[in-house]
């Protein structure tokens, strides 16, 4: 029996690797193509066990009647090492410098910032089925799932260098308490500290909206700190708020970063990165041929948004929609509300007017129109052979909660050089 025939990487995971649309308890894809990506390292031991068992299962389904090729799970399992990158735009470095973890994943934006830096991802953990889609097309791996459960936890490797995280922000609870641990239970910070606690790496790195330093009155950040700082004794120094348009990409995006380094690293100073000379503008990133006009506003919509505008303005209030022209950067991108219509653009180089989804009105012959998706890739710094595998609604999703990659990778190269490895 020839097993390279019987069995393959995109069999195993599923060559469109197809959404359901219920939580993904089984870890089993997860287990498979993190041994793949980890078999020439220490942590492929934390995952061969279950990929065995895996590939063991897929041959008893798939030929029941060939009892000897259920003992040649393991060989199977080798002959997919050769393959399990094809195709795939972002495989991990050939020579690693470290190791990190990516929680809280997304699609990867800590991902690909840390793998430019010669960075290679022992463990990665998200919950969206959609998101998960997007990181196997672009990685060659699919996340584990829920990292709130000790069924995820117990499958993160020991001994990586960086724990990279963009967890959601929680209020926690503190009145009447320390302020430590126990205020921080049932939060997903919680999860993020317990693993920190466990695996202690030389490093980590948290990223947040800008509003966690003024969150719940500042009691939540100063929570965070005390965990960080007094709990799993790391140095922590003062967080910064980190404007993605000092670093190469045209969009006015402040985050705050969290920066830590375990304590016996004996490092007790960290400069967060001084912003480049780079300047760049929409155009830069602007889609260079004509897109479809199912991205342009219909006349009725906009007229919509301009009545809107001048009642707020008429208030004394701001109102969400704006047009960036071509010179300019855009606000921060970002999911629901008015995420779209506050990042208006010109594009006069529409030809084909007719509408292919259902519109009221018209299409506007005033050349507005929603960034495309792609746009959306590179306002957070994501290269063109990034591959955009899910729909438009989904894809606006995925990179407006991004991490934005080039801001992320400049702090990162500045934690790396801190270890010295």
């Amino acid at each position: 029996m020839n097993l390279k025939e019987k069995i393959t990487i995109e069999e195993a995971c599923g060559k469109t690797f197809k959404i359901r649309l219920v939580e993904q308890t089984d870890n089993n894809k997860a287990i498979l193509t993190h041994y793949l990506h980890n078999s020439k390292n220490n942590a492929a031991s934390f995952y061969k066990k279950g990929a065995i068992s895996y590939i063991k299962t897929l041959l008893e389904n798939k030929y029941p009647s060939e009892k000897k090729s259920w003992e040649a799970a393991e060989e199977a399992l080798q002959l997919m090492l050769f393959n399990n990158t094809d195709n795939i735009p972002f495989p991990s470095p050939k020579k690693r410098k470290f190791t990190f973890i990516d929680l809280f994943a997304g699609i990867g934006g800590f991902r690909m910032a840390m793998q430019n830096l010669g960075g290679q991802c022992v463990f990665t953990s998200e919950w969206d089925e959609y998101s998960k889609k997007t990181y196997m097309a672009n990685y060659g791996e699919i996340p584990f799932g829920d990292i709130t459960k000790e069924e995820t936890k117990k499958f993160i490797p020991d001994n990586f260098d960086l724990l990279c995280a963009g967890f959601p922000c929680q209020a926690f609870s503190i009145a009447g308490k320390r302020g430590g641990f126990d205020d921080i239970r049932g939060t997903l910070f919680f999860d993020v500290a317990e693993i920190i606690k466990r695996k202690k790496p030389k490093a980590i790195f948290l990223e947040n909206v800008k509003g966690l330093r003024n969150h719940d009155k500042g009691n939540t950040l100063k929570t965070i700190l005390k965990v960080l700082r007094n709990d799993l004794n790391y140095y922590v120094p003062e967080p910064e708020i980190v404007n993605a348009k000092n670093f190469g990409v045209p969009q006015n995006r402040e985050r705050i970063f969290i920066v830590g380094f375990r304590n016996d690293m004996n490092i007790n100073n960290f400069s967060y990165p001084k912003a480049t000379n780079q300047f760049v503008t929409f155009k830069d990133i602007k889609e260079k041929n004509e897109v479809s006009v199912k991205y342009y506003l219909s006349t009725q919509y906009l007229e919509t948004l301009r009545k809107h505008r001048a009642r707020h303005e008429s208030k004394g209030n701001g109102f969400g929609f704006a047009i960036i022209p071509d010179d300019a950067i855009a606000n921060a991108i970002v999911v629901g509300g008015m995420g779209k219509e506050r990042n208006l653009v010109y594009d006069h180089r529409l030809t084909k007017f007719t509408p292919i989804t259902n519109i009221k009105g018209q299409v506007n012959r005033e050349g507005i129109r929603k960034m495309t998706p792609r746009e959306w890739a590179r306002l957070q710094g994501y290269p063109d052979n990034f591959k955009i595998v899910v729909s438009d609604a989904q894809a606006y999703k995925q990179f407006g909660n991004s991490v934005a990659v080039p801001a992320i990778q400049v702090t990162g190269k500045k934690i790396i050089s801190k270890l010295n490895i």
